[in-house]
């Protein structure tokens, strides 16, 4: 063992060990869409006054913070997004109805005192006192005669006059609500002041006491939101004048628990420096998240052993040793994502799965390089050509990851919600896949290849004698490139037919990109579509789309839906299903479907220009503009498949289509890497036999690479139900027509520019690098030639 392969044994080692430590002492953070409960996106608006700012956004978010502790929820999570924008996550919350009310309170909080009857209630009552026609007058916000008084409704709807604001909520130090066994009370409000609102509360509550008891001039009101929330009487034991201090305040009434509670929560919670408005609420129940935790699992443990079992059958010894190293890719992703914190999003799940297929894309280039160097030179040692695969596949798997990379860095940074837990999941899984590949598997096949057993019999290692597909192809050597351009033809032919499917069936965009609210329900007892719908409209929804969803779940999908309406819409498909359990549950505003949608576009741009500048400096430009066409192709057939099938196209889609742009790169960039290495070594052979010769290298690589993913998708779509099916079968979609692409699009598109194209060819492999042609020979000849010559 040399001390290179020692020192990799030792850091994999290393490395394994803190990683099943950490697997086994640390759980991971579970999103909300996982571990069921409810996210509200809140975006800060601009008053006439007060600009919603970053600073105001977070005065606003510790208003927010105190509201929504007194809830009692468990562990929420309150975030700033941006300048403007807060992030309110309720673990198991699933009906946010009284959430989203105390959330949606802006008005200041301001207490007033209460000068009489208002000018409206006066003219209602007969002689005797009594309201004429004894109807509760109309809530809303009265004019009074006097320009200068407010007049609103109290607890029980009666008009009151109310006076200038004495004091606002910032005032109030805190608010709680007690039972008050002792002085029989029952549940009360006890108030406290800061210290200069104390004085100032004292001395309205001390005028207020100068009014006889009864009259509503001893009243003093409590007004949140143009809403009277509480009027108390001063307590007659309360003299002229005299007031009442701050801590011995308590407001009585026939308050229940909940009421009681709620009061003190609006009055402790003050007022929000700016208004908020929600633009996204999403609630997943718990069920869901568990069933896509199981179905991820088994998704996981069936693509990798498929995953496992073939690698082995292709590669032999190498790809069990392979296989192993994929296991330890597995634990150390795995350890890595609970390390960082790293929230586990439902698509970071399936990220997570998904890169285990991927991770073995760099043990199959360095296998097949090897290959390469056994046929070439059969007499050299295993350990030799082992190296050098290394050492050659080196290029390509630099790139190909590099252009992942550069698909998870859009993901995060131009994501949404959950879609950045899928960039980081991905980002984090490619860098452990180079690990797993570069030191894990590298240590272990070079330990094997020392082996005499092992290096003498090359049907065993599986590196020793080239692959069956390979061997097919060199013996056919189809001449795939001597009429490139019809190639062209058929990939332009589908392009047509994806585009006719996006202008002919439309695609259908998601609640996320068009606003609204999608509502899905799991029924006691089944209840067919019309039905369904039926109940719905004469629930007064008409407009609402009823489908059904995973095992005969029901998908209702409207335009602006509150929560007291998804309520009552709940109500109506329960007296038709019985008991009624909302599964998800996604409201998605406007403004905000808008800018998703404008981002989802921003992101496909920026992901196309920065892989074309990628590929500009890493290859010629003819190359990457290539790539770069081939990856536009790939898109439009996704988006085109996905039209003609009628599937909905959201953000986990626009995942899987900017996975798609990695992955469909990461072919090319395979392909071109060996055309660039025969060209420079051959330069004066045509480019199209070079490019043949290219790809029938490659096609292994290609093939045993993308049956790696292909096994985990698949488990994926039959699975993972509703919420992973469609990721998969974009990402399936896209991984064949990838495979197409980087072959019969990319390449005879790098032919039709090279003719246009004036530049040399690339020079030869390690020149300007301080390596002579006269050593590069040297380096390649015969082992039993010493050199000597005459």
């Amino acid at each position: 063992m040399t001390r290179a392969t020692a020192v990799r044994a030792v850091l994999a080692v290393a490395v394994l060990l803190v990683s099943v430590y950490i697997t086994l002492t640390m759980s991971p953070r579970l999103g909300l869409d996982l571990q069921g409960g409810t996210r509200i996106v809140l975006q800060a608006r601009d008053t006439a006054t007060v600009e919603a700012d970053r600073e105001t956004t977070d005065r606003t978010l510790e208003v927010l913070r105190q509201r929504i502790d007194s809830l009692g929820v468990s562990e929420p999570t309150l975030t700033r997004s941006g300048e403007d924008r807060i992030i309110v996550e309720l673990p198991d919350v699933q009906d946010p109805r009284q959430a989203t009310e105390v959330i949606g309170r802006t008005a200041q909080l301001t207490f007033h005192a209460v000068e009489g009857e208002g000018a409206e209630q006066q003219e209602k009552k007969t002689p005797d006192g009594e309201p004429s026609d004894g109807k509760t007058p109309d809530p809303a916000p009265t004019p009074d005669p006097d320009p200068d008084r407010l007049t609103l409704p109290d607890e029980q709807g009666r008009l009151l006059a109310l006076g200038e604001p004495r004091l606002s909520g910032a005032g109030v130090e805190d608010a709680k609500a007690a039972f008050d066994a002792q002085g029989g009370a029952g549940w009360t409000v006890s108030l406290e002041f800061r210290k200069g609102a104390g004085q100032d509360w004292k001395k309205l509550t001390g005028e207020a006491a100068c009014h006889p008891a009864g009259d509503d001039r001893r009243r003093v009101a409590i007004v949140l939101d143009e809403k009277v929330i509480s009027s108390p009487q001063v307590d007659p034991s309360v003299g002229c004048g005299a007031g009442l201090p701050s801590g011995a305040t308590q407001i009585t009434g026939s308050f229940s628990a909940d009421e009681a509670r709620d009061l003190a929560l609006l009055i402790k919670g003050g007022a929000l420096p700016v208004p908020v408005e929600i633009v996204e609420q999403r609630t997943v129940g718990p069920t869901l998240g568990a069933a896509a935790i199981d179905a991820s699992a088994q998704a996981a443990l069936i693509g990798a052993a498929a995953t496992a079992l073939f690698i082995t059958v292709v590669y032999r010894l190498f790809g069990a040793l392979a296989a192993v190293a994929l296991g330890a890719y597995g634990v150390i992703s795995y350890a890595a994502l609970i390390a960082l914190g790293v929230t586990l999003t439902l698509p970071g799940l399936a990220g997570f799965v998904l890169a285990i297929g991927m991770a073995v894309d760099a043990n199959v280039l360095v296998f097949e390089r090897a290959r390469e160097e056994c046929a070439e030179r059969p007499k050299r040692s295993l350990r030799s050509a082992l190296t050098t695969g290394f050492q050659k596949a080196w290029s390509a798997v630099a790139d190909s990851n590099a252009t992942t990379l550069i698909a998870a860095g859009l993901l995060f940074f131009l994501g949404s919600g959950p879609v950045k837990g899928f960039g980081v999941t991905l980002a984090i899984g490619v860098v452990a896949s180079m690990f797993s590949a570069l030191v894990i598997a590298r240590a272990l096949t070079e330990i094997a290849a020392n082996s005499r057993f092992v290096s003498d019999y090359r049907g065993v290692n599986g590196i020793g004698r080239p692959g069956a597909v390979r061997t097919w192809l060199v013996r056919k050597d189809p001449k795939l490139f001597r009429k490139s351009a019809r190639w062209l033809v058929v990939s332009a032919a589908l392009v047509v037919v994806a585009l006719a499917g996006i202008v002919v069936r439309g695609v259908d965009l998601g609640v996320e990109f068009t606003g609204g609210r999608l509502v899905e329900y799991s029924t006691s007892r089944p209840v067919d579509v019309e039905t369904a719908r039926d109940s719905i409209a004469a629930a007064g929804f008409g407009d609402a789309e009823v489908t059904t969803a995973g095992d005969g779940d029901l998908s209702v999908r409207t335009g602006k839906l509150d929560n007291d309406g998804e309520h009552a819409l709940r109500t109506a498909l329960a007296e038709e299903g019985g008991e009624t359990t909302k599964v998800r549950d996604e409201l998605i505003g406007p403004s905000l479907g808008d800018e998703l949608r404008r981002n989802a576009l921003i992101a496909l741009g920026v992901a196309i220009a920065v892989q074309l500048a990628y590929l500009a400096v890493r290859f010629r430009w003819t190359f990457a503009v290539a790539s770069v066409v081939a990856m536009v192709h790939d898109v439009i057939l996704v988006v085109g498949a996905f039209a003609w099938l009628g599937r909905p196209v959201d953000g986990i889609f626009l995942a899987a289509l900017l996975t798609v742009i990695g992955y469909s790169v990461n072919d090319s960039v395979v392909v071109f890497d060996r055309v660039r290495e025969l060209w420079g070594a051959n330069r004066r052979t045509p480019l199209d036999t070079i490019a043949r010769r290219a790809v029938l290298q490659t096609v292994p690589r290609t093939v045993n690479t993308g049956m790696g993913a292909l096994f985990i998708l698949v488990a994926l779509a039959v699975l993972g139900g509703d919420s992973l099916a469609d990721f998969a079968l974009a990402l399936l979609i896209g991984i064949v027509v990838g495979t197409w692409s980087s072959v019969f699009t990319a390449v005879p598109g790098a032919l039709a520019l090279e003719r246009s194209a004036k530049a040399p060819p690339p020079p030869a492999p390690g020149k300007g690098k301080g390596t002579s042609r006269g050593k590069a020979r040297a380096t390649r000849r015969d082992p039993l030639d010493n050199g000597a010559r005459v």
